[in-house]
């Protein structure tokens, strides 16, 4: 059945051309003019109509992928689970998708459960009718990938099914994202009450909840990150149904929870979304160890490291400063890292080892639902270790670390730690007396950023040619 949409006149609401970036205009315009349909879509919308400023800027329309990039020679097409146009500009990059349906055709279901049933065998044939022995038989045609792929339990896999405007509409998260700009008439479409919600304050799933976190569990993960961004609240319907489903997160794949993770937390209001996934008990599940850590009591208190951390990363981040992803989980495990280090120092171990071990044991663990990369887990393990460089303030000592690749990052974490628990004040003061008085020139910073970046770039191995002569590196395969 066929959806009427609401469809709310330029005079009636705040968006404004003006506010939309120019390269995305130019891709709205363009689409019209090649007689497609064209709309500004998702986040921008919504941000647009409550005066915040859109991270980025996206677009459905009816052209196929392959059109698009016919359309556009800037064009990249991306993605296998959703099939995306990205048009590059100098700046900016403008993510253009095709309208998506809800279920167009019968979905291919992945771990099917085997069958003993044969096949049956061909029928023999004479000498005279077989095929000579050198004869070639033609290589099989390889079957195209299926448009939609699901689980048995319908977790969607990969979804390249083409629709609607209105099917699009209902393929989205949550109602508040799903407002359609029209640059033809300069409306915006809703078809599943976007526009209330927006006024409500309401983040709401579109759909049947159950269905739709179980098609996408991260969905459960983006509600939280709206309503914490937006200062909305999550509509009951929906958010029972997280409390109910949150354990289905663990499927979700761990490099793409990665990302939503450090979105989390790394769009100035990370403290307000930690606190919301602790209370819905999602923390839990994306990171187990660390949340049994926080369950448990220190000297008779509980544990507040984290939402401290937290808070100092959303005043950088409010203050325009861009926090990387090392310093970010640096400051949120650490006391966790801290405490377990020093375990096993007691038993033995060496500072170095005993930092080493443990961040390795940590990120390891976690892998399996977050996948933190080693370019992040090095300089983590950096930051913990030059802690004990610190406290070694005599000789040449200090001018050599000072000139260090992870001198910076680790005085950031020097600085919080002290700050939030009010040791080492007079070390944290000397150092930045020391940093003062010692300023690196020009040729010393561009020394250092290579030193950095050699530090996070993937390690190339030599190998040498016999095991004897001179080492080559190896080319990558093509």
């Amino acid at each position: 059945m066929s959806i009427q949409p609401i469809i709310i006149s330029r005079s009636e609401h705040s968006l404004s051309r003006k506010w939309i970036s120019p390269n995305a205009l130019r891709v709205l315009y363009r689409l019209k003019e090649k007689g497609y349909q064209a709309y500004l879509v998702g986040g921008g919308v919504r941000d647009l109509l409550l005066g915040r400023e859109p991270k980025d800027f996206d677009i459905a329309t009816d052209a196929k992928p392959n059109e698009v990039k016919k359309v556009f020679r800037n064009c990249r097409l991306i993605g296998r689970r959703f099939r995306l146009a990205h048009i590059h500009f100098h700046n900016e990059i403008i993510e253009v998708a095709t309208f998506r349906a809800l279920t167009e055709e019968e979905p291919e279901i992945e771990a099917r459960p085997e069958t003993t049933e044969q096949p049956p065998l061909p029928a023999m044939q004479s000498p005279v009718e077989s095929a000579p022995p050198d004869a070639q038989t033609p290589p099989e045609e390889k079957p195209r990938p299926p448009r939609l792929l699901m689980t048995e339990d319908g977790m969607i896999l990969r979804d390249n099914v083409f629709g609607t405007p209105e099917e699009d509409a209902l393929r989205r998260d949550f109602t508040v994202n799903a407002l359609f700009y029209n640059i033809a008439d300069f409306s915006i479409i809703d078809y599943v009450g976007g526009m209330q919600d927006l006024r409500l304050g309401l983040i709401r799933i579109i759909g049947d909840p159950v269905v739709r976190f179980i098609e996408d569990p991260v969905r459960m993960v983006r509600a939280v990150r709206f309503a914490a961004m937006l200062g909305f609240e999550i509509e009951e319907n929906t958010y029972r149904t997280m409390l109910e489903l949150k354990d289905r997160l663990a499927l979700a794949s761990p490099s793409r929870m990665y990302e939503e993770v450090l979105k989390l937390f790394l769009l100035g209001e990370g403290e307000k979304t930690y606190q919301l996934l602790r209370k819905t008990g999602i923390f839990g599940v994306i990171f187990p160890r660390l949340n049994e850590w926080v369950d448990t009591e220190s000297d008779g208190f509980p544990h507040t490291w984290i939402g401290k951390a937290l808070e100092w990363v959303d005043a950088c981040v409010q203050a325009g400063r861009q926090v990387p992803p090392h310093i970010l989980f640096s400051l949120m495990f650490g006391q966790f890292m801290e405490e377990k280090s020093e375990e096993l120092r007691k038993s033995g171990a060496s500072a170095l080892d005993a930092v080493t071990r443990t961040v390795a044991e940590f990120l390891t663990e976690e892998s399996h639902r977050v996948m933190i990369p080693k370019k992040v887990g090095f300089p983590m393990r950096d930051i913990y270790w030059n802690q004990y460089r610190f406290e070694k303030t005599a000789g040449r000592h200090p001018l050599y670390f000072l000139r260090r690749p992870g001198f910076a990052d680790a005085f950031e974490y020097l600085r919080f730690t002290s700050e939030t628990t009010g040791e080492k004040k007079e070390l944290r003061a000397w150092w930045k007396e020391f940093i003062k008085n010692h300023p690196l020139s020009p040729r010393e910073e561009k020394e250092i950023q290579k030193g950095r970046e050699k530090r996070t770039r993937p390690n190339k191995r030599r190998r040498r040619r016999g095991g004897k002569g001179k080492s080559e590196t190896r080319k990558p395969d093509k």
